[in-house]
């Protein structure tokens, strides 16, 4: 059976990380935190995001500043992503993979009715078998979401031959939640120092975590 990639978007195949520290800053200010560079930013941040919130603040938001900082996040967001691209290689990687026999789907926490179009502007939409966002509150994890959308590509997929590609700790957690496998990348949310205690292959490119995906289930 073929091996299928799950690929994180914001931070993995989206190079974006510029515009979420950009709007990161934006909502720190809304609570009285000070900006952050890039480098602290990826050394700290953490999902569930309120707990990363909560660790910045002392204490956890209250229901009136997470609505600020979630609101504040996604107004910034918006502007500034316009002008962010895919990853180096990431095109070339998926239709390499495609070609070779392999399938492929994309699960993001970005919200669904935002991510669709953004991801059919970059003409992606083909390569995947189905593209999901987020639906309901933010600030929660992945691995609810991976259920649902492995359950919604049934038997098309076995989860033992499912390899996730994201950039944080919590899509490892989350395939290895539903006995699939995962590989991180350094290049988007999290440094490598807080990816490689979750114990999962990590690596600095794209081109090596799709190597290491058709390996893993070979």
């Amino acid at each position: 059976m073929r091996t299928h990639i799950v690929w994180d978007w914001n931070g993995t195949l989206f190079h974006d990380m510029e515009a979420v520290l950009g709007a990161s800053n934006a909502a720190f200010e809304t609570i009285g935190v000070g900006p952050m560079s890039l480098r602290e930013y990826r050394e700290q941040y953490e999902i569930p995001i309120p707990r990363f919130y909560q660790r910045l603040l002392g204490r956890a938001p209250s229901q009136e500043e997470w609505l600020k900082l979630d609101e504040a996040f996604h107004d910034r967001y918006r502007e500034l992503s316009e002008a962010c691209g895919l990853t180096e290689g990431a095109g070339e990687l998926m239709d390499g993979w495609r070609a070779a026999g392999h399938s492929q789907s994309l699960l993001s926490l970005y919200v669904h009715e935002k991510l669709v179009p953004l991801v059919d502007t970059f003409g992606l939409t083909g390569h995947f078998l189905r593209v999901d966002g987020r639906s309901g509150p933010a600030g929660g994890q992945k691995a609810e979401h991976l259920v649902r959308h492995l359950a919604a590509l049934g038997e098309q997929v076995d989860p033992a031959r499912t390899v996730l590609i994201g950039d944080a700790a919590d899509d490892a957690l989350a395939a290895l939640s539903v006995g699939a496998h995962a590989v991180l990348y350094t290049g988007g949310s999290h440094t490598r120092e807080k990816l490689e205690p979750v114990g999962v292959p990590v690596v600095d490119s794209l081109a090596e975590a799709v190597e290491l995906a058709g390996r893993l289930t070979g």
